[in-house]
């Protein structure tokens, strides 16, 4: 026992040192975890998803939880709490035992609404500025209780702090989840935590400054470049056509669906497309001044580009071709007047200021538009914004007499006609078109079937070419073509990639095939939908059935040995159907 009392005293003192050691061995190790994310944060500072990834990783590996988010506010000047953007990290262990579909959403989601659990709390704490540590989830009255149990994941603990910037604003929270240990976060892991969080707004705040300079200097790049290229319109100009007597409507021939698509010259255009403003009572109803109407037609023609294809003259025949389905398939009694406004104006403005190279040569090469509009119908989104832009200028706004219910409602529509024309959006809608239609379900009075049937239109007039008599059509896929093969060459010699078949002219050989599938994958599905929902546009479907006969004589033409490759051509063609855009 003597011997024990003696010992003891000894054993302490080790233990106590064992301790301290392996507390300061805490210490260290967090300290220099610390570092490695100072390291990590200003070593990446050009992607804000690659950023947070990094934070979440080193705060999960750091406090050894089941999960860690951070949620970014929408608006951090504004007293509502909103969270535009959301990640998340589940632990090896946490996504080996959670349920497959709650995985599923979360690897889907991009939405913090869609499957962020908790949001209660990252709520409270980004208002509030405070930490919330919260050792008994189903203890607190803070918590979504319910939330967490339609989520599938079970929270036990919550740890969560606001994340600053260099201005001490708030401008979003990071959270983790659940210790592996099974313990609550204690006061140690906080303090880490509100460390580790300070360098975390620095690394986000200078993400996200660095991501706004990008985007001004490709503002100010596309501006310039707009500006450099193209110019208003002169008075003199605008004179002669408020002074011209305007051809009726039969003596131009646009209410014909078959139109010649090359018969007028571009300044027949301008007073073509004067003539079917007046025809629909648009000048009259919306008050429209004649002199302004005038110079936006002429500014608008101005603002195309000389490319092969999407220039002012396939503008004009877009626009036409929607005058020729509105005034012989009745659907003028179906429209509203402002609807019909914005498609008009927006068959008019569809393709402003197009390069002649599609959205994904946008995105491969990086261009100040694909920088400022994103990847995703990146072209339509500058066609909406230029024709806004002419809008504004001085003597061009053809809306100024409209009310601003009117206004509002009218540019809504016509950002939603031009964006429709991105075949992206063709491709994700027309499956409910085709639906609806061949149910027998189409309802005039639901405000989404009258949205999808306006961009059903606004794709059938873009593509309008196939259904025009053989010669106009094949004249004009062959500029179409031209232009995609001057899009393959500059994707060969600018970015070294091998384009793919539509785009290559060492396959303009392949010509037929190419159309016969173009003509059965996108065209000849929206125009027999088309005809179902109304007969008087079957002189169209007509045409696209004569066309794509043609077609099929040229491509059997072709060398048997060369129609044995139609499988691997097929195949490659269908891949490429969504990069056309």
């Amino acid at each position: 026992m003597q011997v024990m009392q003696m010992y003891l005293p000894f054993c302490g003192i080790a233990i106590s040192n064992a301790q301290l050691f392996a507390a300061s061995r805490k210490e260290y190790d967090r300290s220099r975890a610390l570092l490695e994310v100072v390291n990590d944060l200003f070593e990446e500072q050009t992607d804000l998803e690659k950023v947070v990834k990094k934070i979440m990783h080193r705060a999960q590996t750091l406090l050894k939880c089941e999960r860690c988010s951070v949620l970014l506010l929408e608006d951090i000047e504004s007293p509502v709490v909103k969270f535009t953007k959301s990640f998340e990290l589940l632990s090896p262990k946490c996504s080996a035992d959670t349920d497959n579909s709650f995985k599923d959403s979360v690897e889907k989601s991009s939405s913090y609404s869609d499957w962020l659990i908790n949001n209660s709390i990252a709520e409270l704490v980004a208002s509030t500025g405070l930490p919330v540590n919260i050792s008994d989830a189903y203890q607190d009255p803070r918590f979504d209780a319910e939330a967490d149990q339609i989520s599938g994941f079970h929270i036990r603990s919550v740890l969560c702090v606001p994340i600053w910037n260099s201005s001490h604003q708030i401008i979003g929270v990071a959270q983790v989840l659940n210790r592996l240990d099974g313990k609550p976060f204690d006061d140690a892991d906080q303090r880490l935590f509100e460390a580790f969080v300070i360098f975390c707004g620095l690394g986000i705040n200078n993400t996200i400054m660095y991501d706004q300079v990008k985007k001004s200097w490709a503002k100010q790049s596309v501006a310039l470049d707009v500006l450099s290229y193209h110019a208003t319109c002169s008075k003199a100009e605008v004179d002669k056509f408020k002074a011209a007597n305007i051809p009726l409507v039969s003596e131009l021939g646009i209410d014909d669906i078959h139109f010649d698509d090359f018969s007028l010259d571009v300044d027949a255009m301008i007073t073509a497309a004067l003539r079917m403003f007046v025809e629909l009572g648009m000048v009259q109803k919306f008050k429209i001044d004649y002199e302004t109407l005038c110079r936006w037609l002429l500014t608008v023609r101005k603002n195309y580009r000389m490319v092969l294809y999407h220039n002012w003259r396939h503008a004009f025949n877009v626009c036409q071709l929607m005058f020729a389905m509105l005034t012989t398939a009745g659907f003028q009694e179906i429209l509203t007047e402002i609807e019909i406004l914005a498609l008009i104006v927006g068959c008019l403005c569809h393709d402003l200021d197009h390069r002649g190279t599609n959205n994904a040569f946008q995105a491969k090469s990086g261009s100040a538009l694909a920088q400022l509009y994103g990847t995703s119908a990146t072209l339509e989104h500058h066609h909406f914004n230029h024709a806004v832009m002419i809008l504004q200028s001085e003597g061009h706004n053809i809306f100024a007499n409209l009310s601003s219910k009117d206004y509002s409602d009218l540019m809504q529509l016509l950002k939603q006609s031009i964006l429709a024309t991105d075949l992206t959006l063709y491709f994700e809608r027309r499956t409910e078109f085709f639906e609806l239609v061949s149910k027998g379900g189409y309802d005039w009075n639901i405000k989404n079937h009258r949205e999808v049937f306006r961009s059903m239109l606004m794709t059938a007039c873009d593509l309008g070419a196939v259904t025009k008599p053989w010669e106009i059509s094949r004249q004009a896929t062959e500029l179409v073509t031209s232009e995609f093969f001057e899009q393959g060459d500059r994707e060969r010699s600018e970015l070294k990639l091998t384009p793919s078949a539509i785009f290559d002219r060492n396959r303009k050989d392949e010509l037929p095939r190419l159309q016969l599938e173009w003509i059965d994958s996108i065209c000849m599905p929206l125009y027999e939908c088309l005809v179902k929902l109304n007969v008087k546009l079957k002189p169209m479907l007509d045409s696209v059935t004569v066309n794509r006969g043609k077609w099929e004589e040229l491509h059997q033409k072709r060398l048997p040995s060369e129609a044995a490759s139609s499988s691997s051509f097929s195949s490659s063609f269908t891949m490429s159907l969504k990069d056309i855009n």
